[in-house]
């Protein structure tokens, strides 16, 4: 882990999104932190010594999901499927799929698999298995607070986590979205979906895809009434339910750094202050994690 000194620094934004602001000061103790996100490696071995089974590959309760369609109330995981052309950017269920058989093991659903991904970032990693996996290596998942000074890596003020211009020099600095989402994604970065950890330049601490690639779990929850007006990435956990149907059902923890599917078009979120509300029983095809320690451990 790289250790990460703590200290007053200036939280959120007010230049984007609603809900990243007020620019307010927050303290930060002493943590060490993962320099990657957790791979399919590092995970598998965690099942291997444990047993452990994610939320994606546990039976339903039909009591979670009352308004959910029959024939979805089977284990699995939200799936991103990009659209054919244009679509309105206003209902995620045009190119988010609830798909049985998602998980850990299988991402983007039954036909997938891990071959030749196994410096990927896990996905299809709800909170509690995010939680179990650190727990069993002796850490924790960090705090929202302790997220965001990481990913500054030093640089306060800025708008991403390499400095004011999100393409310095035409340079791709992470793994996101190039074209209109959700239908034209032009590869520019050359992953069309989740790359191997530390395939883009680290932040000046030496930390690696805080921005994009898959967003991250933090152990924060989410108590603001603000709620993003745009989100390629908070589907119903079910996207056979009604959008009108209640999300409270479960709690929300808040969710950082952006995406592959964060796109400029629609969802600029591959940034230090960004972020997300996700419930803590989804899981996704873009969402894994990393964990911290205090500095004494």
């Amino acid at each position: 882990m790289v250790p990460v000194e703590g200290r007053r620094f200036l939280m959120g934004s007010e230049d984007f999104y609603p809900e990243e602001g007020p620019v307010r000061p927050a303290d930060v103790g002493d943590f060490r932190i993962d320099p990657y996100q957790v791979t399919n490696a590092q995970f598998a071995r965690f099942v291997e010594a444990t047993g452990y089974v994610t939320v994606a590959e546990r039976a339903l309760d039909p009591k979670d999901y009352p308004d959910a369609l029959p024939d979805l109330l089977h284990p699995g995981g939200l799936v991103f499927q990009g659209t054919t052309g244009p679509v309105p950017l206003d209902d995620v269920t045009r190119w988010w799929a609830y798909t049985p058989g998602a998980s850990w093991r299988t991402p983007l659903g039954p036909i997938s698999d891990l071959a030749g991904r196994d410096d990927h970032p896990v996905v299809q990693i709800a909170y509690e298995d995010a939680e179990a996996y650190a727990a069993w290596r002796g850490a924790r998942l960090p705090t929202e607070t302790e997220w965001e000074l990481a990913a500054r890596g030093g640089l306060e003020g800025a708008s991403y986590c390499w400095g004011q211009d999100p393409y310095p020099d035409d340079t791709q600095m992470a793994n996101t979205w190039q074209g209109e989402f959700p239908w034209q994604n032009l590869v520019l970065d050359g992953y069309p979906g989740t790359s191997p950890v530390g395939s883009f330049p680290p932040n000046g601490l030496g930390l690696f895809d805080m921005a994009g690639n898959v967003w991250e779990w933090t152990s924060d929850a989410w108590s603001d009434h603000r709620e993003p007006a745009k989100s390629c990435c908070s589907p119903t956990m079910l996207a056979g339910t009604s959008p009108d149907a209640p999300t409270e059902r479960f709690e929300r923890k808040v969710i950082k750094g952006g995406s592959h599917l964060c796109s400029p078009n629609y969802c600029l979120r591959f940034r230090p202050a960004a972020r997300q509300p996700e419930a803590v029983d989804t899981s996704t095809c873009h969402i894994g994690f990393r964990c911290v320690a205090d500095a004494s451990v």
